[in-house]
């Protein structure tokens, strides 16, 4: 079986998934009252991480973390609409030669495979129209039916993403050589390497250098 793994923020979608959150957040009729209170709290580890005190991973669960608290007590289905108001706009900014190598895949008959950072439920929301086999992202906890702040998420990035692919992909015979990666950012690389086909897209300085260097296809 081969697969292709898409990486979502600068590769499917364009633009940078948080900030997108953070002005939703901020215009938004209902929760915008809770956005000061949010801003507030993620001063501290931003400055930190700019300071070098502060690991980028770390600042970006926390980020997330934080971000939950302006929802508190919020059901599934409420988050579930919340993150449907988003769906046209961010579909708008997605990478129409990435669509296309989705879907070629999946016309191949392709095992596809979204990973990414961002909260599982807001990729299910955002992607609606696309196909995945599965979708990898970081999960919002829930306790009987509510956000719960009381439970810590786990964000996935960095070597959590390999980790996390392995183990979707346990039990099944994997043919690695003739499968494929979509990535921008140097961070995506353990995901690029572990195929036969990476594929850097609109990729950052460090990784377009690197994909130059072993000649790796580059959108």
């Amino acid at each position: 079986m081969r697969v292709a793994i898409f990486d979502f923020d600068g590769t499917l979608y364009a633009e940078e998934t948080f900030k997108l959150l953070m002005t939703h957040l901020k215009e938004h009729p209902i929760y915008n009252t809770k956005f000061n209170r949010f801003y507030r709290s993620i001063v501290p580890p931003y400055i930190a991480n700019k300071l070098k005190l502060y690991p980028s991973s770390k600042m970006k669960e926390r980020s997330m973390q934080l971000y939950l608290n302006a929802f508190e007590g919020l059901s599934k289905s409420e988050m579930d609409t919340y993150f449907d108001e988003l769906t046209e706009m961010m579909q708008s900014d997605f990478n129409d030669e990435v669509i296309s190598r989705l879907e070629k895949h999946r016309q191949e008959n392709v095992h596809i495979l979204l990973v990414s950072g961002a909260y599982t439920q807001f990729l299910q929301r955002v992607t609606e129209g696309l196909s995945f086999n599965k979708i990898i992202g970081t999960d919002i906890p829930y306790l009987h039916n509510k956000v719960d702040l009381q439970t810590s998420i786990r964000h996935i990035n960095g070597i959590r993403k390999t980790e996390l692919i392995l183990q979707a992909l346990e039990g099944k015979q994997i043919d690695w050589e003739n499968s494929y990666a979509y990535g921008d950012s140097y961070s995506d690389l353990p995901v690029l390497e572990l195929v036969g086909n990476p594929v850097a897209v609109k990729p950052e300085d460090k990784l377009r250098l690197l994909a130059k260097e072993r000649d790796w296809e580059i959108i």
